[in-house]
């Protein structure tokens, strides 16, 4: 069976093509396209909705168009078609289900609501190095930062989860106040290679709480308060280990908190997955850690750690193997959840 996957859900319109079989065995990735808008949004210094979905709507058809061609297919081989119905912004979460309900109910085809962080958490069954059920996933997409413990598809227990500012918004939000463009963290981890992060002694909220939970509104203010300090004109240095301190206080709390989650569900195995995922820092720290503790560590392809139609066609897919059945073809009707807990998926 074949499931075509639309991702639109904030500043980047995915489609892809996966394939599986009924009775299990990975799915397969056959296509997938994708379309950021960082550029558009950079002379802003942030998302603007109306553009974003403005943007989505011209992207859509030709990235699927372009999805098709690569996996030699056409609509008649689609089975199911999937879309991200929650949580992001609700103008462009609804051109991708807009798009993709009424190209189903066109084509008599069935439908598949994905929530996105179901879509980023299992991401990693693409990869080259799939997990197992049971695992713990740190999730770190976006304004979310969670950590949930993950028995098999639709079975997601909330561990913990930040209280205010997630970790993609610290870095993003400190990278501006350094002056870096949008998206700031990629900017920040770059600029960061060359600091000295032991340069500036920045909070590290909630670290002892013994609870795995998150807190990085007051690692946001502490920056901001170093970046008046060095005044008008500080040197490439000076920013450069400001990014550096920046960046370790977030690792080490995604790293100490990840580790306690392990520790209290007694699972050895830990998923990561989301943008923030992609950094590298992150990763190393991890891997070193979760080796010395005998735990194995799992993530997306990098070129999946960000939003994309992969990961939904590939939710789709694991669910319709689980025997979750898709939605049968409808008039049209559908609706988006701008704010959808990852635990009211089932």
């Amino acid at each position: 069976m074949r499931v075509l996957g639309f991702e639109s859900s904030c500043d980047e319109t995915g489609v892809a093509l996966v394939e599986f079989t009924e009775q299990g065995g990975s799915p397969k990735l056959l296509a997938d396209a994708l379309h950021s808008q960082i550029s558009m949004h950079q002379a802003y210094g942030g998302v603007v909705p109306e553009l974003a979905s403005r943007d989505h709507i011209r992207r859509v058809i030709p990235l699927t168009r372009e999805v098709l061609a690569r996996a030699q297919a056409s609509l008649a081989d689609v089975d199911v078609i999937a879309y991200t119905q929650g949580p992001g912004l609700a103008g462009a979460l609804l051109v991708g289900a807009g798009v993709a309900v009424s190209l189903a109910a066109a084509l008599g085809k069935p439908t598949m609501a994905v929530h996105h962080l179901e879509g980023h958490l299992l991401s990693p069954f693409l990869s080259s190095d799939p997990p197992e059920f049971p695992f713990v996933a740190l999730l770190v997409s976006g304004g979310h930062t969670q950590l949930m413990r993950v028995d098999e598809v639709g079975s997601y227990e909330l561990l913990g989860e930040t209280i205010d500012d997630a970790a993609g918004e610290a870095f993003d939000k400190s990278a501006k106040l350094l002056g870096l463009p949008y998206p700031g963290g990629p900017h920040l981890a770059k600029l960061a290679e060359t600091g000295n992060p032991e340069a500036f002694a920045l909070p590290r909220p909630l670290m002892h709480s013994g609870k795995p939970d998150f807190s990085f509104a007051g690692l946001k203010t502490a920056v901001l308060t170093q970046v008046k300090k060095l005044g008008d004109a500080p040197t490439e240095q000076q920013r450069a280990d400001l990014a550096a301190s920046t960046q370790a206080a977030i690792v080490e709390v995604l790293l100490k908190k990840s580790l306690l989650a392990l520790k209290e569900s007694g699972l050895k195995r830990l998923v990561v997955a989301g943008g923030v995922g992609a950094n590298r820092m992150l990763r190393e720290q991890l891997n070193a850690a979760c080796a010395k503790r005998g735990i194995r560590v799992h993530y997306p392809e990098l070129s999946l750690c960000t939003d994309n139609g992969a990961m939904i066609a590939m939710a789709a897919a694991l669910r319709l193997q689980r025997g979750i059945g898709a939605t049968a073809p409808s008039g049209g009707g559908f609706e988006v959840r701008p704010r959808w807990a990852l635990g009211e998926v089932s």
